[in-house]
């Protein structure tokens, strides 16, 4: 699966370069190799809009990807890229591909692999990742805001320190705005999962929650929202990864998307140009790789700025701001670099009252990709 799990390896390892380049004209092929279906309108999904906007920005690149890749397969697949496709360059976008990428990179050397949020590297294996916990913490806020029943639901994948940190990140949004609502999670051991999400989205519902988000790579948990706002009873669901609003048109409040496309430029370019290294690649906000909004128009749905426009909210550094006004706030302080703001910043505690993050410290890096606890206002425990 595709894990985020990097300990430490990362901040210890030497940023090298190949040497490789390519002569004028010559043409750099980019193989892909995709954990999911690229219908899945989720991570796979996102990945390949990113390789075709690399193919279209760059004359000089050609690509190719295999979709629905088992991590058992993995090696083969890789393979099957470099010996047959002749690819130059090969990006392996899960986490499970790990240690046959690394592997890769020592059966052919004169190639160049990119591994997609794991945390091994080597000489000619490099790794890169945009991760979402601002844009979860600016949909927390609006969550918090438009809540009536200070429920709120999250249907997740897999517990693992990615979806943690995202979940965490919901629900700090949440409390920065309404320090009564909670947070139930009901994790379905799927990525792409839509049954089961739907099943889960519905339980949550069912119990009291009017505001849902998710980790799984299907609509089904907007359309729930949709199904009951139809209905008569209004529930605010926030998409993932892809823009779903038009899933929800009355229900999706705002989401988070990925531009993986100016990752994958980068990366390309750099390769090509032979100054590629094996640099860790972890974007946010300040790289636009990280986009708040459920739709490709707008950042959050017209319906919901009245809404968001009447709630008001004292902060730390701001008077009496609409939490409309908020969110766009604290987007800009994020896209302008995240010392300006960060939603891991004490104090705060675990939900069993431990203190984790020290008032006015800011959590690292490291700290953020291992995180493996719920913030004092999510309820339950993570399942082991």
């Amino acid at each position: 699966m595709r894990t985020f799990i990097r300990l430490l390896g990362f901040g210890l390892c030497l940023f090298l370069t190949t040497g490789i380049a390519f002569a004028q004209g010559e043409k750099l092929k980019a193989g892909f190799v995709y954990v999911g279906p690229v219908g899945d309108y989720g991570w796979s999904h996102a990945h390949d809009v990113g390789r075709k906007f690399a193919e279209k920005k760059l004359p000089w690149l050609e690509t190719v990807y295999i979709e629905s890749v088992s991590e058992a397969d993995a090696a083969r697949i890789i393979d099957r890229l470099i010996q047959e496709e002749k690819c130059d360059a090969v990006f392996t976008t899960s986490f499970g591909y790990m240690d046959d990428t690394i592997a890769a990179g020592r059966k052919y050397p004169n190639k160049i692999f990119m591994h997609c949020s794991g945390f091994k590297q080597a000489k000619n294996v490099g790794t890169y990742f945009s991760d979402l916990y601002q844009m979860y913490y600016l949909n927390g806020l609006m969550a918090g805001a438009l809540t009536k029943t200070n429920k709120i639901g999250y249907v997740a994948a897999f517990p693992i320190s990615e979806l943690v940190r995202h979940i965490n990140a919901f629900a700090l949004g949440i409390k920065a705005v309404n320090p009564k609502a909670k947070v139930h999670v009901k994790w379905i051991y799927a990525w792409v999962g839509p049954e089961k999400a739907k099943e889960a989205a519905e339980a949550l519902v069912a119990e009291g929650c009017d505001a849902l988000a998710f980790t799984e790579d299907t609509p089904s948990v907007i359309e729930v929202g949709q199904e009951h706002t139809e209905k008569g009873k209004q529930i605010y669901a926030f998409s993932h990864y892809s823009p779903m609003e038009a899933y929800g048109v009355d229900s999706v409040v705002s989401g988070q998307l990925v531009d993986w496309g100016i990752m994958y430029e980068k990366i390309l370019r750099d390769i090509r140009k032979g100054t590629w290294t094996n640099k860790d690649l972890w974007w946010l906000a300040a790289e636009k790789a990280a986009l708040l909004g459920g739709s490709l128009d707008h950042m959050i749905n017209p319906k919901f700025e009245k809404e968001l426009k009447a709630v008001k909210v004292d902060t730390a550094d701001l008077d009496k701001i609409s939490v409309y006004d908020l969110v766009l706030k604290r987007y800009e302080q994020m896209k302008n670099g995240t010392e300006v703001f960060d939603p891991y910043t004490g104090p705060i505690k675990d939900n069993t009252g431990k203190l984790r993050i020290e008032k006015g410290q800011r959590a690292s890096k490291d700290d953020l990709i291992k995180i493996m606890y719920y913030v004092d206002n999510v309820v339950g425990s993570i399942p082991k």
